[in-house]
């Protein structure tokens, strides 16, 4: 085995990397034969207080096999996350559609919702960009969120989204639609080399955005890197030093970059086309209708929830994994109308 070869920790990257890789083989068999031996000792209880007529058995066994079949489920989640950068951290972006203050607000209520989801795993949310609306919410942002599986768990909420309500910034309570997209790409860690020089890309400066007061930042600190061939673009305005925002702006490039040859691979493995769409009609990958009716709609999958406040307050489990079994099993499924 590669693991008891001495000569393997020659190098401690790959020597890490393979024994994470062990560990997390090693968890999973236990697990699952853990599930089975429960199953199997359960189905024996169920049988025992059959022959016996002990109803109070055979009812403790029932609830434990339900209980078990949550965790049987927990498992097979688990088990989607299997890509080359699942287990990364990632980067989250949102961007405001056109509609002015409507779609901005939506934008800021899209950021809060992810940074819910990821509050709920007890992940860390770093905010590395914000540009602020002239009225109300946001432009644009990005995060940064650092826990086991993050990108694993995020990659296939890059879409466009639409919010369906009526406009607190109306004053004749019209309904309006407003769109801003989401996308996600991993962290890539030092041990992927990804080959671009500062010839190939735009390097801007400008003034950090805030709500203002004695901290505000009044150099011209944000960092954004465009690169030339690909119209990639990335900014960070975290950091009160030039310097660092540029380095982490460098990181955040470098992922972009990796995140395309990875969609590029599944692109050519499931023989489907994966690109950046528009921001509205026509593109959507999730609606959230908000008036007349309360429901969410994913136009993936079909899958719905009647409580658009809770999936805004972060409950989104159930839509991503959902995704992540249609992406795993292949290709796209059934088409889905999408709400009025």
């Amino acid at each position: 085995m590669r693991a008891e070869d001495a000569a393997l920790w020659n190098d401690p990257q790959e020597a890490q990397k393979l024994m994470r890789e062990r560990q997390s083989l090693d968890d999973s068999i236990k697990s699952i034969k853990g599930l089975s031996q429960a199953l199997d000792d359960n189905i024996g209880l169920i049988e025992m207080g059959e022959e016996e007529g002990d109803a109070d058995i055979i009812s403790e066994a029932e609830t434990a096999i339900r209980s078990l079949s949550g965790e049987i489920r927990a498992r097979q989640i688990e088990s989607l996350l299997s890509g080359e950068a699942d287990q990364n951290d990632t980067y989250l972006e949102v961007h405001a559609g056109a509609g002015g203050t409507e779609s901005q607000d939506w934008a800021n209520m899209l950021l809060r919702m992810y940074t819910r989801w990821a509050e709920r795993r007890r992940f860390k949310v770093e905010v590395l960009e914000v540009h602020d609306g002239e009225e109300a919410g946001i432009k644009s942002a990005t995060l940064l969120i650092k826990g086991h599986n993050a990108y694993g768990w995020l990659k296939t909420e890059s879409g466009v989204h639409r919010l369906v309500r009526i406009s607190p910034y109306d004053s004749n309570a019209r309904r309006h639609t407003s769109f801003s997209s989401v996308w996600v790409y991993p962290v890539v860690d030092d041990s992927i080399e990804i080959d671009v020089s500062e010839s190939d890309v735009r390097i801007d400066t400008y003034r950090s955005s805030g709500a203002g007061g004695q901290h505000v930042n009044t150099t011209d600190s944000a960092v954004r890197i465009t690169h030339i061939a690909t119209g990639i673009a990335v900014a960070c305005q975290a950091e009160r030093s030039q310097h660092k925002n540029k380095a982490k702006a460098w990181e955040m490039l470098r992922s972009r970059l990796y995140e395309e040859e990875l969609k590029k691979r599944e692109a050519v493995a499931n023989a489907t086309e994966s690109a950046k769409t528009d921001i509205g009609w026509g593109h959507q990958i999730r609606s959230y209708v908000l008036q007349p009716y309360q429901l969410v709609k994913d136009l993936r999958t079909g899958v719905e929830s009647t409580s658009p406040s809770d999936v805004l307050d972060g409950d989104l489990d159930d839509f991503m994994e959902a995704s992540l079994s249609q992406r795993i099993e292949g290709g796209a499924g059934q088409a889905v109308a999408d709400l009025d």
